[in-house]
Formats: structure tokens, C-alpha cells, sequence
């Protein structure tokens, strides 16, 4: 693959991640944004250079930046006598994500687990399927924090 067919690539790939933030219910911009940050071999941009790339007016990119900012997945850097901010992805933890995703799993066992208690019959179909549920993520829940320190202990 050539360089010109990459750069073709990386720059779908961008349009990609801006689709699914969109489906998100986040605004194109900011998916479209964070595709550029993570996609592309780049791994800092002005603000400048990202209205150029993306072509989005100055308003939208100062928006989606902000918002990015705010839910913590963008931050930016200065570098002393330069007045640019260089924007790029947070760098987390290699769990972070993974903890995101724990939280939600847990969110949703504690409102089956509301759902269940006020149902008058805990024998009907949906009842059974609800305890089911739980059940599934009791075992996830409770085998998460012996996964990741499996996985850190074999690397």
C-alpha cells in the first residue's frame, strides 16, 4: 500500500469514527475530531490545522475541542513561546476504558436488580430473564479485577 493509499484510508477511517460518535448521540464534529486524533499518524494538531483538515468552520471545532475537553478524552499542550495550543488524546491508563465500561456494567445489574424487586410475580418469563441477567453480570462483574491483574501479570 502506498503512503497516498494509507493517508485514503486513515482519512475514512476518521469519517468512520465520526459516523459512530454521531450514532453516540455526540455531534459529527467531535467524532470526526477524535477519529483525527487517534487515526491519523499525526498525533497533535493546532486548532488551525484541525479546521484545515476536517474543513469545519472555527465555531464548530472551538465546540466540539470544548466538549472534547470537558468529557475528558482531549487535552492539550503549550510548548513556551508559542502561543498554539497542541490538542491530542488523553492519555489514560490502559484500564480506563475498561473501567468505563465496568461502571456501566454495574449501573445496569443495580437498576435489573430494581426492576426485579418490584415485580409481582419473580417467577414470570421476564422475571426469570431479568434474574438471569444479573446473574451474567454478578459473574462479570466479580471476575473483572482478576482480569486485568491476570492480564498485567503476563506482560
Amino acid at each position: 500500500m502506498t503512503s497516498e493509499e494509507r493517508i485514503k484510508k486513515q482519512k475514512e477511517l476518521v469519517e468512520t469514527v465520526g459516523r459512530l460518535y454521531d450514532k453516540k448521540g455526540w455531534q459529527p464534529v467531535c467524532g470526526r475530531i477524535l477519529g483525527l486524533l487517534i487515526v491519523m499518524d499525526k498525533e497533535q494538531y493546532t486548532f488551525d490545522e484541525i479546521v484545515e483538515e476536517l474543513q469545519i468552520s472555527k465555531s464548530s471545532a472551538s465546540n466540539a475541542l470544548r466538549m472534547l475537553e470537558i468529557s475528558g478524552m482531549v487535552e492539550y499542550s503549550t510548548i513556551p513561546g508559542d502561543r498554539k495550543r497542541y490538542f491530542h488524546i488523553k492519555k489514560l491508563n490502559r484500564f480506563s476504558l475498561i473501567d468505563e465500561h465496568l461502571v456501566k456494567l454495574k449501573d445496569s445489574r443495580d437498576f435489573l436488580r430494581q426492576v426485579l424487586e418490584h415485580k409481582g410475580n419473580k417467577n414470570s418469563g421476564n422475571a426469570l430473564m431479568i434474574k438471569d441477567l444479573i446473574d451474567i453480570l454478578n459473574f462479570f462483574l466479580k471476575n473483572f479485577e482478576k482480569l486485568k491483574n491476570d492480564y498485567t501479570a503476563n506482560i
